[in-house]
C-alpha cells in the first residue's frame, strides 16, 4: 500500500485534479488570497499558476515527495515564492497566526483526521483570515448520498483514502469557522456521486 500510495496516487491526482474542466474552479478559489498563503495538499502544484497578485509567500504542505517532484516545472514559473514547509496537515509546524490566508482544493477528502486539520489551520491563521477551498463532498440529493455511502469504502480503497461523502459545510462549521460564501454545485467532470463541489470562503474567528 506504501508504493502505490506514494508512487501512483500522486501520479493519479495529478491527471484527475489537473482536467481542464478545473481550471475554473482553480482560479475562482484561489481569486481572494492575499498576504502569507498556507496550502494544504499542495500536490504537484497544480494551484501555482492562479495565486494573485496579493499574494507574498505560499508554505506549502504536501506529503508526497512525487507530488512535489511533479509540481517542478510550475514552481520554477511561479512568481511568488513557494515552499515546501510541512508533510502533514494534521499537525502543521507553524506558529500562531502565522497566516492571511489558507487554501485547500480537494484535500479535505483525504485527510484522515480531517477535524484535526481543520484546527491547525484555524490555530495558524491570524484572526478574521480566511480559509478559500473548493472541495468535493457529500451531495445534496438524498438519493446521491446514498450511493455515496455505498460507494465510499471502494473509493477509499483506490483513490489513496479520498472520501466521497464528507459534509463540507458540516466539517468546517463544527471545527468553528464561519462561513462566508458557499457554492455547491454539480461539476463538469463525472457524475454527481463524485462531483458535487463546494466551493466558498470560510472565516477563522
Amino acid at each position: 500500500m506504501g508504493i502505490y500510495r506514494d508512487h501512483f496516487v500522486p501520479r493519479l491526482v495529478n491527471t484527475a485534479c489537473g482536467v481542464k474542466a478545473n481550471e475554473p474552479l482553480r482560479e475562482r478559489v484561489c481569486s481572494g488570497l492575499s498576504g502569507r498563503v498556507v496550502e494544504l495538499g499542495f500536490g504537484s502544484g497544480l494551484n501555482v499558476p492562479f495565486y494573485p497578485a496579493a499574494v507574498t509567500t505560499v508554505s506549502a504542505v504536501e506529503p508526497a515527495d512525487l507530488g512535489w517532484k511533479l509540481a517542478a516545472r510550475r514552481l520554477a514559473a511561479a512568481k511568488v515564492p513557494v515552499e515546501r514547509a510541512g508533510l502533514d496537515g494534521q499537525s502543521l509546524p507553524f506558529p500562531d497566526n502565522s497566516f492571511d490566508t489558507a487554501l485547500s482544493t480537494w484535500t479535505m477528502c483525504t485527510i484522515p483526521d480531517i477535524a484535526a486539520a481543520l484546527a491547525e489551520v484555524r490555530r495558524v491563521l491570524v484572526p478574521g483570515g480566511t480559509l478559500h477551498f473548493v472541495e468535493h463532498g457529500l451531495a445534496p440529493d438524498p438519493k446521491v448520498q446514498r450511493w455515496q455511502h455505498r460507494l465510499d469504502p471502494i473509493q477509499q480503497r483506490i483513490a489513496g483514502g479520498c472520501h466521497l461523502n464528507r459534509n463540507i459545510r458540516a466539517l468546517l462549521e463544527s471545527a468553528g469557522f464561519g462561513i462566508r460564501e458557499l457554492d455547491v454545485f454539480k461539476g463538469d467532470v463525472g457524475p454527481a456521486f463524485i462531483d458535487t463541489q463546494s466551493l466558498g470562503v470560510a472565516v477563522s474567528h
